[in-house]
């Protein structure tokens, strides 16, 4: 494994791109420390950590930290996020947008254009909602000293207004940041950053366990069966996001002169979670919205409602919150994967399954297929990000404690990975997963990983 990653340094293309994310990601994590003007850090975090496992505690993990220290990327990138689900919906409801959407790079840039203001304008609304959240929470926690001196009216809404712009800065902030990494880094932008503010709360995470143990708060039972819970789970996570459906293939003989090309048996890769994580970042992304509508509303019986439903744990929000994994499930992959384009792209390059006509006969054989993967993605990811709630009553864990940043971090690792195997064999270089490297003659070893990465391509 150590030549794996001596192979790595020897690739200045790839080095570049590795050391450019992590220098990211040490500005990111620089700016978790710099706090919201007016603000008082000490006092927030006294708040956010007395919240323990409610959704408190879910945003600030979301935001690695940022929000508990109230700094200038307590947003996180979530208003980014929420504003590429609405771009996505409106490309099945919105014909403009889907048209859009059909229309190449050109499309996928405006798009993206429409994404970043409607950041914006979501980074606004949020931020404004925070301004008054904190409002709150200084009437509420008047011996902490939360915010400065807001007797007057003007000194309310200065605090409000700069409140609002610091935060969307900060969030327009990551999302550039998050681009950057996309365009000049490794991996995927924002899932990364995403991964990176998860990551960064587990070390806490261990100190407060272990606190817990000394305080006898929890027993060394209750510790040892955690750890091996989270093994089982990114074990499991791991198995999940690397399994896949192969539809065998089968290549029409053609004759070329005296000689008979094709006939070869090939196959489909179809992955068990075509949607990967997405689902759980979108529907977490949705949740944490009406906690924003929340702190409009103060102390209102609405505002007091959502605020008790909107909690971690409670049946209503794990019901909710399974509603919407199935639907960006089914909703993702239905946008992402077109079997009538792949039973196209197979009938053109001269493929066809095995007892299925070519055409539409295999289109509905590849969307049965799909189908049926995909409920299983869906039960999956369920099962991994609801399950853990239940565990966190039943072994008296007090803080967030999720397979959400399990599956989170081990699936975006996983495709971090990926795309280096790929630099890695672009330039003729084992793979991390390969057991040893091929002859002279012969090329890489691929992994099942890689193939199942590409079902639109086929």
């Amino acid at each position: 494994m150590a030549t794996k990653f001596t192979d790595i340094t020897k690739i200045p293309e790839l080095r570049r791109r590795i050391l450019f994310t992590l220098g990211v990601f040490a500005l990111y994590r620089l700016g978790v420390f710099i706090t919201v003007p007016e603000v008082n850090g000490a006092a927030m975090s006294q708040i956010v950590g007395g919240a323990g496992g409610g959704l408190m505690g879910l945003v600030n993990m979301f935001t690695g930290g940022a929000l508990e220290m109230m700094s200038i990327f307590a947003l996180g990138i979530m208003p980014y996020i929420s504003a590429s689900i609405i771009l996505q919906l409106m490309t099945v409801v919105v014909p403009a947008i889907e048209r859009l959407n059909k229309e190449g790079e050109q499309g996928r840039q405006k798009i993206t254009q429409y994404t970043r203001y409607g950041t914006v304008i979501l980074g606004v609304i949020q931020g404004f909602g925070i301004s008054f959240y904190l409002e709150n929470l200084h009437e509420t926690n008047p011996n902490l000293h939360l915010l400065a001196d807001t007797s007057s009216a003007l000194d309310v809404w200065g605090f409000r207004l700069l409140t609002c712009l610091t935060l969307t800065a900060g969030t327009v902030f990551l999302m550039w940041l998050g681009e950057q990494i996309t365009e000049r880094g490794i991996g995927n932008g924002i899932s990364l950053l995403i991964m990176g503010s998860i990551l960064a709360g587990f070390p806490s995470t261990v100190i407060q366990l272990f606190t817990q143990l000394q305080s006898n708060a929890i027993s060394l039972f209750t510790l040892i069966a955690l750890a091996v819970l989270g093994l089982g789970v990114t074990t499991f996570i791991v198995f999940m996001e690397t399994a896949e459906r192969r539809v065998p293939l089968q290549y029409a003989k053609r004759m070329v002169g005296r000689r008979i090309y094709g006939g070869q048996s090939h196959h489909l890769p179809l992955k068990v979670n075509m949607a990967g994580v997405i689902p759980p970042i979108f529907a977490s992304s949705m949740l944490i919205f009406p906690t924003t509508i929340a702190s409009y509303l103060g102390d209102s019986p609405v505002g007091q409602w959502i605020q008790t439903v909107m909690v971690p744990g409670d049946w209503r929000y794990n019901l909710i919150y399974a509603v919407m994994l199935i639907f960006f499930t089914f909703f993702y992959t239905a946008v992402q994967v077109n079997p009538v384009d792949i039973a196209d792209n197979l009938k053109k390059s001269g493929a066809f399954v095995p007892g299925i006509r070519p055409g539409q006969k295999t289109a509905d054989h590849i969307d049965s297929v799909l189908s049926r993967l995909t409920m299983a993605g869906s039960i999956y990811l369920t099962v991994v990000c609801i399950m853990p709630f239940f565990l966190q009553d039943t072994m008296g864990v007090s803080f967030f404690f999720g397979g959400t940043s399990l599956l989170i971090a081990v699936a975006v690792a996983l495709d971090t990975v990926a795309q280096i195997e790929n630099h890695l064999i672009t330039r003729h270089y084992d793979e991390f997963g390969s057991v040893s490297r091929g002859d002279a003659g012969g090329g890489t070893k691929s992994s099942g990983r890689i193939k199942g990465r590409e079902p639109s391509d086929s």
